[in-house]
């Protein structure tokens, strides 16, 4: 028999794509990369991955982990050999179990984030992990990335959220990790390995992940203002006012609404961007209402009122339903998809102390203006947890010096950021975009002991190849 055929024994005929059928997990979400596989394999569930992964580990078959593919640095396309299978965790979607006494949940890799969201919100719980691709991200990829997104100021990353794991190992056992329990002090966190490990040391099949209570409400406001600087002051107050119930202090420049109006003109801004502004910066404030807390709405009021009083507001709108909270989400999550139809976007996902992030904006800005005068700058991201999406957009013109001009803008942004005490990848990873950076960044130990921990876990190498490691 076959690998294929070997294969589709495992999981079933319809599950093991070739040719055509395959073509649509092949390529990454931002299409800068397209490989090759011997197949995509879609197991139902963990035994059939144990199964799959064993039949790879006897014959050296590479696997390739991939979730809703919808990462950024091309953590889940093969390479182009056609050696490597991808193995889809999309069939494993089942939620297992939700305890709302103990305030967690069990669900399948598979399982769609924003279904995982509104399944605890059923249950009358707040999954707080959110982003903009929760449409079609799926949980097991979201761990495997250790991802962030709008929350993390409040609730963390998705390292904070996940108590327990089932892995399939790459040897293909299965580690039964799926631990309730918020103390567990007996060795090494081996759930903290494969959390942000990008599919290199195991194929992660299940999560016990942790619940929060459900805001009474929440409060949204859309604040304009003239720096960076003011919005740096505007987080320090906002966070000595409402400590955790801050959940969101999301940042965007100016030239990213404006970008976001221009290409999709059907959204609503309460604020209009463009040349003519005063406001160079908008921040998207949001805090939770708990039960037996002040009443939040009044309170949140006067701090934007204060706020303004003192000058550091341009503009100011609360939203007053939960439909303009929708539209003002909105507005910050329609960024990435301007900034995909713009043009070549290079894009670093880049990690400060929050009292670096004024002074590196406006002097990183200034070294790109002098040495790339035709690129434009387009900030956003989490400023409440240090997180900048620093993206540069290439005019049609730099086409055929693309790669060259790419290379030279991230060494700038990333010489400056680590010289800063920062990191080269706050929340999106490595993947097989960054392992040279990764390289040139990391202390020769912290490599090292990296490796030692994949040869450790994975002595033939065969979890996903080409990621994290050159």
């Amino acid at each position: 028999m076959s690998a294929v055929e070997q294969l589709r024994a495992i999981v079933g005929q319809r599950h093991v794509l070739v040719g055509e059928e395959a073509a649509p997990y092949l390529t990454d979400w931002r299409r800068t990369r397209t490989g090759r596989a011997l197949a995509v394999v879609r197991p139902a569930n963990t035994a059939e991955t144990a199964a799959v992964v064993k039949f790879c580990a006897d014959n050296v078959v590479p696997i390739v982990p991939q979730g809703g593919n919808t990462g950024q640095v091309a953590g889940a396309t093969p390479d182009d050999s056609a050696r490597a299978i991808v193995l889809h965790t999309g069939r494993m979607n089942r939620i297992r179990d939700i305890d709302v006494v103990n305030d967690t949940m069990v669900v399948e890799a598979g399982c769609v984030l924003q279904e995982v969201q509104a399944a605890a919100r059923a249950a009358g719980r707040l999954f707080p992990l959110s982003l903009g691709a929760e449409g079609s991200c799926f949980i097991g990829g979201n761990l495997a990335t250790n991802a962030g997104g709008t929350q993390v100021l409040s609730y963390g990353n998705a390292r904070e959220l996940v108590l327990g794991l089932e892995v399939v190992l790459p040897n293909g056992e299965i580690w039964d990790g799926l631990r309730h329990l918020r103390k567990d002090n007996t060795g090494f966190s081996l759930r903290d390995l494969f959390v942000g490990s990008e599919g290199t040391l195991g194929v992660i099949t299940a999560a016990v992940l942790r619940l929060h209570p459900l805001p009474r409400a929440e409060h949204t406001a859309l604040l304009a203002l003239d720096s960076i600087d003011s919005a740096t002051q505007v987080f320090e107050r906002a966070r000595s006012r409402f400590h955790s119930a801050l959940t969101a202090f999301e940042i965007m420049s100016d030239a990213c609404l404006a970008l976001v109006a221009e290409t999709f003109p059907q959204l609503r801004s309460p604020i209009k961007p463009g040349p003519e502004a005063s406001a160079r910066c908008y921040v998207l404030l949001e805090v939770a209402e708990h039960d037996g807390a002040d009443d939040m709405g009044d309170v949140f009021a006067e701090f934007c009122a204060h706020a303004w009083d003192d000058g550091l507001l341009q503009d100011a709108v609360i939203a007053t339903s939960t439909a303009q909270q929708t539209e003002l989400w909105t507005l910050r999550e329609s960024i990435t998809l301007a900034l995909a139809s713009a043009g070549y976007c290079v894009k670093h996902d880049i990690s400060l102390p929050i009292s670096a992030i004024p002074g590196f904006v406006r002097q990183n800005s200034d070294q790109l203006a002098s040495k790339f005068p035709e690129a434009r700058l387009m900030v956003f991201g989490h400023l409440g947890d240090g997180n900048l999406h620093y993206n540069v957009l290439l005019p049609d013109s730099a086409d055929p010096a693309r790669e060259s001009l790419e290379t030279s803008i991230q060494r700038c942004v990333h010489d400056h950021v680590v010289g800063l005490g920062g990191s080269i990848s706050a929340e999106q990873g490595i993947g097989g975009k960054r392992t040279s950076d990764l390289e040139k960044y990391k202390s020769p130990v912290e490599l090292r002991l990296m490796r030692d921990i994949k040869r450790a876990l994975d002595p033939m190498g065969i979890m996903n190849p080409g990621k994290l490691f050159t």
